[in-house]
Order: C-alpha cells, then structure tokens, then sequence
C-alpha cells in the first residue's frame, strides 16, 4: 500500500469512527428512531452526500452500531470468563452473566439498542448474528463442558418440546441434553430480562440490593440449567 493510499485509509478510519460516536451521542439523546444521516451529518460539518459515501443509509449506519454494542458486549464477557476459565462451570456462568451486567450499566444507550424496543422500520441483517451470538455461545460453552466433564444434570421437560430441543441441540447446543438446552435458552431470556428491569426502572421500589439480587438469581438460573454447586 502506498503512503497515499495508507492516508487515505486512516482518514476514512477516522471519519467512520467520528460519524459512528456522533451517532452514538444522538442515540443517547433522541433513541434510535430519530437517528438521521443529515442530521448526524450536520453535527460533524460535512454535507450529507460525503456521508453516504461511508454508510448509505440509516439503516446501514444502525447495523454498523449494533454490530459494535454486540461486540463491546461480548468481549467484555469474555475478557471476564477468561479470569475464571478453570473453575468450576458455576462460577464460570455467574462471572459472564455479571460482566453481562456491569456492561449493561456502563452503556445503558448501547443496550437499548439491542435489547430494547425494535426500531420502527429496520430489520437487523444476518451479519448481526455472529456479533449477537457471542455471549450465548460462550454460556452454551460452559454447559458442554459441564456435560463433557459428567457433571451436569439434565432438567425435566415436557414430552411435547422434545423437537423443539433437538432443533436447538442441532443448531447451537451440540451435545447438551434436551431438557439442557430448552433451559440454557430460557436461563439467557431471563438473564437478559433482569438487566431490562434494572435498567429500565423496573425495579425501582422493588429490588434495592440489586448486584446481590443478580448474583442470586443468575445462580439459580445456573442451577436450574443443570450445572452442579460448586
């Protein structure tokens, strides 16, 4: 690559990263309904033709910040998983569901984003999934182990989910026992669901210990999952 050409691409670097932290600033402010290309434009000083050479539409733009918040996210979890990698799977799941948390609490704008409400109009594209994916891969990973090391206890389900766990078993929990995997996908629903409450005031006048009330309820989802006390 030339001189010009490297130039060329950390500017663009640098534009992309300015226009992606202004919308951020307008998510916060106005929600990503109201997120505007023009308006977004306006804020940096640059006519809006120059930014649809970067992002060409809203929605383009939207992705790009959900990719991000999904990543942010997973790698937060997994830099605190990777701090309690060889312990019991236990500890391991509380640890990630936790950072899921503390996360949550430092990017509450980000977190709306993708676990609030849709945004009117905009259907995420597959490109999202793997970004989206990270967190439950890595809980799905420590039920395996558990299940691999014989230490897991299968829940009871009912007969009639019985296909729907093999589809999931098929497609994303390979190995885990049915009455396993319909829990795991339950346990994350209501890991997630905490955090909504607590973000979204809905626990205001009802739970004031909240870190401890987490910690509880986020092992008592690890349990019911099947993972042994530890």
């Amino acid at each position: 690559m030339s001189t010009t050409q490297g130039a060329r691409a950390r500017a663009r670097i640098e534009v992309t990263a300015a226009i992606k932290d202004e919308a951020r600033r307008q998510l916060a402010a106005e929600g990503a309904a109201k997120l505007s290309l023009r308006a977004v434009a306006r804020e940096l000083g640059m006519v809006s033709s120059a930014l649809y050479r970067y992002f060409p539409s809203r929605d383009d733009l939207l992705t790009a910040l959900i990719i991000d918040a999904y990543d942010s996210l997973g790698e937060a979890a997994e830099t605190a998983h990777a701090g309690v990698a060889d312990a019991v799977p236990l500890l391991r799941w509380t640890t990630v569901c936790e950072a899921v948390r503390v996360w949550a609490l430092g990017h509450p704008h980000e977190y709306a984003l993708i676990y609030g409400s849709p945004v009117p109009g905009y259907v995420a594209p597959e490109t999202t999934v793997p970004s989206a994916a990270r967190v439950a891969l890595l809980l799905i990973g420590v039920v395996q182990d558990a299940q691999r090391a014989g230490t897991l206890t299968e829940p009871p389900f009912p007969v009639g989910l019985r296909p729907e766990a093999d589809r999931m078993i098929a497609d994303f929990a390979t190995g885990l026992p049915p009455g396993s995997a319909l829990a795991v996908v339950a346990a994350l629903a209501e890991t997630y669901g905490l955090v909504s409450f607590e973000l979204f005031g809905q626990f205001r006048r009802v739970v004031e210990d909240r870190e401890p009330f987490f910690h509880h309820s986020v092992r008592r989802l690890a349990l019911g999952v099947g993972l042994a006390e530890g």
